[in-house]
């Protein structure tokens, strides 16, 4: 797939796709909050006709390449083979401009073939490069191998209650289900992720394997109704959510319905979220505080 191809995908897809959405929709275009920054009022336009984006903030803009580019830190072929994949593998993207995300109930298009225990060098150092202990990764997700497409793909799992995979690789994050993880051990604490890879980066920073702790990985902040019911049963809830508008109104839902709410992203407001936290602190050591 080139990036002619790639860049007539709908950038207002792709940006629904993780949650993003304009706070202004004129139909022809929308108005959004630039998820690549602090950005109190809508200033990146993205023009729903000519598929192109504008961050009148700092000036940016382009195709969705250089979107993705941007939000996800990586060159135009990282970024190309993380379309590519991504668009592939994820029913609700849609290729001909519409808009209207499929129903959750589809059949998703990632098929898996085989579940291991993992040890595959790439997804090693994938891990790696995100700073996260090896040996707790291995407690708690799998090497899964899996097609799209009949191309043949592997990547980190973590298994929802669903019974579906949360997959993430260097070029691609996407999911076969979409639903909450829920660790209930029966305690009255219950701390709260945004994603796995924050759950494993807490996990390495505690530099403990098990937690005393109940524990929430959303898996995606559109899951949080689902499991808002069993963390609002506990007696201390501890948020450990993204630096982001989506994240912050996440956290306010729960702080509304939850008696006892700590939020935790306090302690690394300076970063995007908590792995991002991790390999700063990794580069200096630090043991995060708290629950």
């Amino acid at each position: 797939m080139d990036a002619k191809t790639i860049n007539t995908f709908p950038i207002r897809d792709y940006l629904a796709e993780k949650d993003i959405r304009p706070v202004i929709d004129r139909g022809y275009y929308g108005m959004y909050r630039s998820p690549m920054r602090e950005d109190r009022t809508p200033s990146m336009k993205v023009d729903y006709t000519k598929n192109l984006w504008i961050d009148y903030g700092t000036g940016n803009g382009g195709t969705l390449i250089d979107l993705v580019m941007r939000l996800e830190r990586c060159d135009a072929g990282e970024a190309m083979r993380l379309l590519e994949h991504r668009i592939s593998g994820v029913s609700s993207f849609s290729f001909h401009g519409n808009s209207n995300l499929v129903s959750p109930h589809r059949e998703s298009a990632i098929k898996v073939k085989d579940v291991r225990l993992l040890q595959n060098p790439a997804l090693i150092t994938y891990l790696s490069e995100r700073s996260i202990c090896i040996d707790i990764a291995r407690k708690y997700c799998r090497e899964v191998h899996y097609t799209v497409a009949e191309k043949a793909y592997y990547a980190v799992g973590f298994r929802n209650d669903a019974g579906g995979w949360e997959l993430r690789s260097r070029y691609f994050k996407g999911c076969t289900s979409k639903a909450p993880t829920i660790q209930n051990e029966g305690h009255t604490d219950c701390l709260v992720f945004e994603g796995f890879m924050d759950y494993l980066s807490f996990m390495t920073l505690k530099g403990q394997p098990h937690p005393i702790q109940d524990i929430v990985v959303l898996n995606s902040v559109a899951n949080l109704s689902r499991a808002l019911p069993f963390i609002a049963s506990h007696e201390r809830i501890y948020a450990y959510l993204d630096n982001d508008e989506t994240g912050r109104k996440a956290t306010a839902k729960l702080k509304t319905a939850c008696r006892n709410l700590s939020d935790r992203s306090m302690h690394y407001c300076r970063h995007k979220d908590l792995n991002e936290y991790l390999q700063e602190r990794l580069r200096q050591p630090y043991e995060i505080r708290e629950q």
